[in-house]
């Protein structure tokens, strides 16, 4: 579109300043125009570098959107230095280092402007300028959005920014704008980036989305006030302070975050209020350092999509919530470190996968008036010097309401636990902490657990209702006053068989909380068997030829082995540790335990017991408590065999701040300074474990040979109900083998095939069902009791 004209009307008040008059292009125009005056520019395209000096109206026809360019081929467009109204125009620059459009001074009105370009930045405002923008879009895919620097203000109104290369929307060098009902969306940096002391935004009713990295950015003494404004659809963290950053967040709504929604350091401070916070990938609060302080006042955090607390609180920092709901998450507050406290009143939490609220590393958290509901533990006090106070907190459907562990001593006052699954309160492994006027009511284990000696103190507490007790000590330790139960008995006293109990229960920390799912399985054949009368044994072992190859060619090596070096000669090193791969009901596990048993008959191991670990069990929650769990196993299967199921999950694909790698980094160091103590055997799907040993070839160095087991056959799985069927005192009919035979061949073998699993499921199945028919018969004999008719058969799923 070629250059068109540019009327100016003259509003002037002398006689002879009141006419119009046209000009061929826009630098006449403003030359000739004074304050006050009107340049309407017709459509086309100029290509000046214009500067607006006067307090005129430079606009475009109205109604008719990109009609009027401006753009020259370098330098910025248009410059306004004075308290003009621009209207209606498109700009495009094309000078990297300079803006489309440069505010410089006074209070300009600018007004449905298109900014389209590849600038530095798209609007900039600097210096003394407060322009008021209404309407404007800013497309700029080569650099910041809209940029105010240098002290400058200004409103912003219904502007958008629709693309930006860097930030969406930049404040730095002491500036102050305002936006009200703006849009910032796919931008490259941050959507809101403030920074540098003195620097301000606030925000009403804006909406930050499809950001290529965090959404809103704080740093370097910087403020910003954001009220009923929606953050989603970030890369990276939803909100980050940084370095004595200042928010306030009213109203507003973070949400489809794959990190943090919201994450402050460096003695940043946060206030929120009336806020939700949802569907987050990692914590919804991230709170890290001295200093550094989160307000949180009626505000939801929900909804999780991860695997990581809502609330993190660590390294010295505060957060405070009040009057707050948590829910819907794997934890919902984790407090560690020492100097890190967690204030935490009139709320409620609920629906926690795991523990509702942690505290350990020497942290405290106090609780007032709040209610968990619905977590497999309410509250966890977990080491020494861990504390602080829950008092008036009631608990309610959780496995177990409160645990103190390790020398952690907190004040309970008050508290009432109603229906855990396995106790109200736990305390073990040298756990202190003071009960005052507690209560549990309709526990499904005990009330109150005491183990190991711990010198809990409780007084005034009451249980009811506790279906194995109100009271429950191993050990002579805790100093019990006023105390009171629904049982005759009230406090039971120590029972030495009880002591015994606990002894074997509480081995580990995972393994001390009653009635948790045993996570760390133990085996301890006694290994007076010889290697010969074991291998017996594993021969026995339904199908698995291969496998039985290959432990019966390892014995052989370590036995000869052992008698060279009895004869004085060298023997050859042979590995010990082994990678088994193949698919869940394989006999891996029971292939462990025979192998443990072998090199304890051989003398190669003191006892050949077997440990069974997973991720679970060896993972923590928290930078350290990792290599703790996994020192606590390995030394668990001293003088024995630790078998670790799904190994491949401690190398998850997508890591990112997984702590998965830290149990590896442990495993591998104590298997090479403890090379003869313990076997360690990693187990689990094919694929996954070649993947597991390729991406951490420390690990692949450690193992001497990969065994794999394949899956049972038809045949093979009819062995293994024969097998149980003879174990149990039944028989299999005629036909019925045939029937299993064919059952097994058409039975689909996907994910949830179980393969041995399956084939004793199998055999469960049809035991049930025999039971179901024989019981409607008047008169049974024996054929009746013990035979397995095709009838008997499960559907096929």
């Amino acid at each position: 579109m070629a250059q068109g004209t540019v009327q100016v009307t003259h509003t002037g008040t002398s006689r002879w300043r009141r006419r119009t008059g046209e000009y061929a292009s826009l630098a006449a125009a403003l030359e000739a125009a004074g304050d006050g005056d009107v340049l309407t520019v017709a459509p086309g395209t100029y290509r000046e570098n214009l500067v607006v000096v006067r307090a005129v109206t430079l606009r475009g026809p109205e109604g008719s959107p990109g009609s009027v360019r401006l753009a020259p081929a370098d330098g910025v467009p248009l410059t306004v230095r004075a308290s003009a109204v621009v209207q209606d125009l498109q700009l495009e620059g094309q000078d990297a280092a300079a803006p489309a459009l440069l505010v410089e001074d006074g209070a300009p009105e600018l007004v449905d402007l298109r900014i389209v370009t590849r600038s530095a930045s798209g609007l900039e405002v600097r210096g003394g300028a407060r322009p008021t923008v209404r309407r404007c879009t800013v497309d700029n895919p080569a650099g910041v959005g809209i940029a105010v620097l240098d002290g400058a203000g200004g409103v912003f109104e219904e502007c958008e920014v629709v693309a930006a290369g860097q930030a969406g929307v930049a404040v730095r060098g002491g500036a102050h704008p305002r936006l009200e009902r703006c849009r910032v969306h796919h931008a490259s940096g941050a959507g809101l980036s403030v920074t540098g002391e003195n620097s301000a935004l606030e925000a009403l009713g804006c909406e930050i989305y499809e950001i290529k990295g965090a959404g809103i950015q704080i740093t370097s003494r910087a403020t910003a006030h954001l009220t009923d404004c929606d953050v989603h659809r970030t890369t990276a963290d939803g909100v980050t302070l940084d370095t004595d950053a200042v928010l306030t967040l009213a109203d507003c709504r973070l949400h489809d975050i794959p990190e943090n929604a919201v994450d402050l350091r460096s003695r940043s401070v946060l206030t929120l209020t009336r806020s939700t916070v949802s569907r987050f990938g990692r914590n919804g609060l991230s709170v890290w350092d001295p200093g550094t302080r989160v307000d949180a006042n009626q505000c939801e955090i929900h909804d999780s999509t991860g695997d990581y607390p809502a609330v993190w609180v660590s390294d010295g920092a505060t957060a405070v919530l009040n009057s707050c709901r948590v829910h819907d998450v794997p934890d919902a507050l984790f407090v560690l470190d020492r100097g890190s406290r967690a204030d935490v009143v009139d709320s409620d939490i609920s629906q926690v996968r795991n523990t509702a609220v942690s505290v350990s590393d020497g942290a405290t958290a106090q609780l007032d008036d709040c209610r968990i509901r619905e977590a497999a533990t309410g509250a966890w006090f977990r080491d020494h010097g861990s504390g602080g106070t829950l008092s008036g907190v009631t608990i309610d459907s959780a496995q177990t309401g409160v645990i103190v562990t390790k020398g952690a001593d907190p004040s309970i006052e008050r508290c009432t636990v109603t229906s855990p699954a396995e106790a109200g309160f736990y305390v073990s492994a040298e756990g202190r902490g003071s009960f005052h006027g507690c209560r549990v009511t309709g526990s499904s284990g005990y009330g109150f657990h005491v183990i190991d000696g711990c010198r809990t103190t409780l007084r005034k507490c009451r249980t009811e209702r506790c279906a194995r007790g109100g009271y429950e000590f191993s050990e002579d330790g805790p100093q019990v006053e006023d105390c009171t139960s629904d049982e005759s008995a009230g406090v039971r006293p120590v029972v030495q068989e009880a002591a015994v109990q606990t002894a074997t229960q509480s081995a580990g920390l995972l393994g001390s909380i009653p009635g948790q799912r045993t996570t760390q399985q133990e085996d301890s054949p006694e290994p007076t068997r010889t290697s010969k009368a074991v291998l017996g044994e594993l021969d026995k072992l339904v199908g698995l030829e291969s496998v039985k190859r290959e432990v019966r060619a390892l014995t052989d090596m370590i036995e000869v082995g052992r008698k060279r070096q009895q004869a004085g000669l060298k023997a050859a090193s042979a590995r010990r540790h082994l990678v088994f791969t193949g698919s869940p009901g394989t006999g891996k596990t029971t292939v462990a335990r025979l192998y443990g048993e072998i090199l304890a008959s051989l003398g190669v191991l003191e006892q050949g017991h077997l440990v069974e670990v997973s991720r679970v069990d060896l993972v923590g929650e928290h930078i350290g408590s990792t290599a703790i769990r996994t020192q606590e196993a390995f030394d668990k299967a001293r003088g024995g065999v630790l078998f670790i199921d799904e190994a491949y999950a401690l190398s998850p694909e997508d890591s990112g701040r997984d702590f998965g790698r830290e149990a590896i980094d442990t495993l591998v160091k104590l298997m090479e300074d403890h090379r003869e103590a313990v076997v360690v055997i990693v187990a689990g799907y094919t694929a996954e474990m070649e993947r597991f040993l390729s991406v951490n070839p420390g690990v692949a160095s450690r193992f001497s040979r990969t065994i794999t087991f394949g899956d049972y056959t038809p045949e093979e799985l009819l062995d293994i109900v024969e097998q149980q069927a003879e174990e149990h005192e039944y028989r299999l009919a005629s036909g019925t083998g045939e029937a299993l035979l064919k059952y097994f061949t058409v039975l689909p073998k996907g994910a949830a095939f179980g393969n041995g699993r399956t084939a004793r499921q199998t055999f469960e199945a049809m035991v049930e069902r025999h039971a179901g028919r024989v019981a409607r018969i008047d008169e049974v004999n024996t054929d009746d009791l013990t035979l397995l008719y095709p009838e008997d058969l499960p559907e096929l799923p």
